[in-house]
């Protein structure tokens, strides 16, 4: 259930009225539309990630906005074209492990399409070039792993095994962008299982099946663009956020409604507020909806040159679960912008603290705009149970009546309430 803004009779009757319009229901609606299957995860150059940014189209031209798509190429995207495989054998006994629980890809990995069988042995210690490690599965700690991986390179082992955290819940993440790929495969396991493997090792031999069928491919991105208002108008201000996702693996549903179909579902119920009642030559409000941020904010890379100068730039990257208070970054010559923000945070009851937000906000300001980051919040970041119905209703209201907020603000035929 949401609640009413405290303070929103101090920014005038015409905000009162554009904040209160703000409709829980209509972005709930929006999330589990992008999370759902035919989307399937929405990773970059994917059919589902293409299907998605055609809706999102659709959604801004029923708007009456003037909506444009963009295309650009994407390099080094991590592909996931099979389930991979780990299992190891000590004393008799084998254990079969679960991907996304138990390991995940390492993304600097060499890609082992087929499970490969191998001896495990210890990573040589520091200092040491070691020997023996042709056709082994070589156990690294997370500190070293790179290290490792330069004799089993040399000696042509089968593969380097590191270590990775897993959040509360259990899920080892996704991701799709990362270091150069290592000529080895390397496969990042839960540090529960590096301990018994380790110990295993202690005890006696220990038998090592793995595979990685991980490749990277180069595709093609596509930003969705809709201007509200005229070129002409004093102010110009875009709302953006990512609508990609790291996809689907090729036997479970990855949603990302968190991240971010949350913060697509505010800009995109702000923008409809925004686009009924912004005063009329004052303002020019854009949204872009951008892809490949999750591959390295290609998306962003490719419009911000773009953008007139003199742009006020606002990115969400998360509204599906405001704990404390809204994470902001700012960047670029934003002083100006970061005051109606804070004023906005005041008048609608958002809580705002200064938070690293690395998202696209960073590709605008580094491009000489006015520009912040603002993030409320992603359960299940990048897992399977980043699931619609973890995004709560009041973190999207407070996500979108604080852009309504903001843009009313910064649009100068508004009087700032004192």
């Amino acid at each position: 259930m949401t609640t009413a803004a405290p303070h929103l009779g101090q920014g005038g009757p015409e905000l009162a009225s554009l904040v209160e319009a703000v409709s829980a229901t209509r972005m709930q609606a929006t999330v589990r539309e992008l999370a759902g299957d035919r989307f399937a995860g929405r990773r970059v150059g994917s059919p589902g990630g293409r299907a998605a940014g055609t809706w999102l189209a659709e959604r801004l031209d029923v708007l009456g906005a003037r909506v444009q798509v963009s295309e650009f190429d994407v390099a080094g995207v991590r592909e996931l074209h099979a389930t991979p495989v780990l299992q190891w054998t000590g004393a008799g006994q084998t254990h079969r492990l679960e991907h996304r629980r138990d390991f995940v890809e390492h993304l600097a990995s060499a890609e082992l399409p087929h499970p490969r069988s191998a001896p495990l042995v210890k990573a040589p210690e520091a200092g040491s070039a070691g020997t023996g490690l042709r056709e082994r599965w070589v156990l690294a700690e997370a500190a070293n792993w790179g290290r490792a991986c330069e004799p089993a390179e040399a000696q042509g082992a089968a593969g380097v095994l590191t270590v990775r955290g897993a959040d509360a819940e259990g899920w080892m993440p996704k991701m799709i962008a990362g270091p150069p790929a290592r000529a080895v495969p390397v496969i990042a396991v839960h540090p529960d299982v590096h301990r018994r493997l380790a110990e295993a090792l202690d005890d006696g031999p220990v038998q090592v099946t793995g595979s990685m069928p991980l490749r990277q491919i180069t595709t093609r991105g596509r930003n969705v663009y809709a201007r509200f208002g005229s070129r002409q108008a004093v102010s110009r201000v875009l709302l953006c956020a990512h609508y990609d996702g790291v996809g689907d693996d090729p036997d479970r549903r990855l949603p990302a409604a968190a991240d971010n179909a949350s913060g697509v579902a505010a800009v995109l119920e702000a923008a409809r507020v925004l686009a009924a009642a912004a005063p009329a030559g004052a303002l020019e409000l854009t949204v872009a909806f951008l892809d490949a941020e999750e591959a390295g904010a290609w998306g962003s890379a490719h419009h911000a040159p773009t953008v007139p100068p003199g742009t006020h730039v606002i990115n969400l990257d998360g509204a599906a679960h405001l704990h404390q208070a809204a994470a902001v970054e700012a960047g670029g010559p934003a002083h100006a912008l970061l005051a109606a923000l804070d004023q906005a945070a005041r008048l609608t009851g958002v809580p705002l603290r200064a938070g690293a937000m690395a998202s696209d906000n960073r590709r605008y300001a580094a491009a000489g705009l006015a520009a912040i980051g603002v993030g409320m919040g992603m359960p299940g970041y990048q897992t399977p149970a980043e699931t619609p119905d973890r995004v709560q209703p009041d973190t999207l209201v407070a996500a979108a009546r604080l852009l309504v907020a903001t843009v009313w603000l910064l649009a100068p035929s508004v009087t700032s309430a004192p």
